[in-house]
């Protein structure tokens, strides 16, 4: 009963009197996104997650890791992914035609592509073989440039439907060198890291015994805005995934089923202050900042969704038009929320400086995007590439808010485009972070009922 009571305390006061307050660049507070979160937007983004068009998520688990020699996938059964079987697939996602609109719009593209097509016809007649190939890459190059993630080929053979709601992110047993190499690549080499800095910034790294933390936040504090928010939006999605494996952990095992539920020992673990050497709540106030930084995106992007001319196909007009409200309905109260994170301070000093930053900015994330593909477990990588490309996403859409501003309200081929992969990874990365802070609500009151 003591050990409960003590475990209860520090519990307690990790969650009330540590996690409190104003977060760091920015100016809204941990208690009014709990409350916004709990109540308004975790309820409804659990339920658009559970509807067809968000649940089948088309991935590529069988790319190789370009970084190190494959050292083997998990063999753990837990690890597994069950790929969904394309008879199940609703028939408007497999049959490619989820470009979400209207009939009307998808008419007047018809039109247009094919006059299109005679224009180019005509020219490409006259082009050598090797032009036509150029011309391709340089398409390529430049659909590539509002990335900020290593997008899987859909078209690939290797890339398959996934059923999320089947394949449920949880703790799988995944751990070790294989693990720790992948979250070491991730800090050590993407999180711009000053060389005069020795202390490892992956948190699953032995750090040295008089090493308080204090000195490793000084630093980071001294880098700039930008820099400091890459760092705190990695921090924040591996915050995230260990609260979502903390939540959903393997209790028990016997007579032919498995038993998942919260395990807070191993919470604490990851977040309380004494184990982690005060640490625990700086990583939770980032998964904070990370949601205010998705949610921020979800505000820019809501006029491209609003317009009359964009549908969540799948094929059930019914289920699509029940669905696009349900969405609208989750920006509605987005907008209503009155502390936002303000991106205008981001990229706004000398030009020519910016650009560069925001270049590197970029590509340091698409790398981490490839490391995803160096998860040794199925599972794991699946919700790793499905969160990456959620976070790569709501960059895209922060950096483009010209674009979505001047988006044609009947064109649905110009201008500002998302695919359905990346709505898809949007929506369902967004309601991993809103699940996450829901979760914390949830340890909080476990505690309270063993007391």
């Amino acid at each position: 009963m003591l050990r409960k009571m003590v475990l209860f305390l520090a519990l307690s006061g990790l969650l009330h009197s540590e996690l409190t307050g104003v977060l760091d660049d920015c100016f809204c507070d941990v208690e009014s996104i709990d409350i916004f979160n709990n109540l308004k937007i975790y309820p409804r983004i659990r339920k658009l997650t559970e509807r067809d068009y968000f649940r089948y998520y088309r991935v590529n688990l069988k790319r190789p890791c370009p970084f190190w020699p494959d050292d083997g996938h998990c063999s753990i059964k837990d690890c597994h992914v069950e790929p969904c079987p394309e008879s199940k697939v609703p028939v408007g996602i497999k049959s490619g035609n989820y470009n979400k609109y209207s009939q009307a719009a998808n008419t007047m593209s018809d039109v247009v592509e094919c006059q299109q097509a005679k224009e180019l016809g005509a020219i490409n007649s006259t082009l050598s073989n090797q032009s036509k190939e150029a011309f391709a890459d340089w398409a390529r190059h430049d659909d590539a440039q509002d990335h900020f993630c290593e997008l899987d080929d859909e078209t690939s053979p290797d890339a398959e439907y996934v059923d999320l709601l089947l394949n449920p992110e949880r703790y799988t047993g995944y751990k070790g060198p294989s693990a720790w190499r992948v979250w070491n690549s991730i800090y050590e080499e993407n999180c711009f890291k000053p060389r005069s800095v020795y202390r490892p910034l992956n948190p699953l790294a032995p750090s040295r015994g008089d090493d308080d933390g204090e000195g490793f936040y000084t630093w980071l504090e001294g880098l700039c805005l930008e820099k400091r928010v890459f760092y705190r939006l990695i921090s924040g999605l591996h915050s995230s995934i260990n609260i979502h494996l903390c939540a959903e952990y393997l209790l028990d095992e016997g007579w032919g089923r498995s038993v998942w539920g919260p395990n807070v020992q191993e919470f604490r673990q990851r977040f309380d202050m004494a184990e982690t050497k005060g640490e625990g709540t700086r990583r939770l106030k980032n998964l904070y900042f990370l949601y205010l930084i998705e949610l921020r995106a979800l505000y820019k992007v809501a006029p491209y969704f609003e317009r009359a001319i964009v549908n969540l196909y799948t094929g059930n007009a019914q289920e699509d038009g029940e669905t696009k409200d349900l969405l609208l309905h989750i920006f509605n109260e987005i907008k209503a929320f009155p502390m936002h994170f303000d991106e205008k301070s981001m990229f706004a000093g000398h030009k020519l400086e910016a650009k560069t930053l925001k270049e590197e900015f970029r590509l340091h994330f698409k790398n981490i995007s490839r490391i995803m593909d160096c998860v040794g477990c199925s599972k794991c990588r699946l919700w790793g590439k499905l969160q990456t490309q959620g976070l790569g996403t709501a960059l895209k859409i922060l950096f483009s808010e010209k674009e979505i501003k001047n988006l044609p309200e009947h064109s649905p081929s110009k201008g500002f485009q998302l695919t359905r992969q990346e709505i898809v990874a949007l929506m369902n990365g967004f309601g991993r972070l809103s699940t996450s802070i829901y979760q914390l609500h949830h340890f909080r009151q476990l505690w309270k009922e063993k007391r």
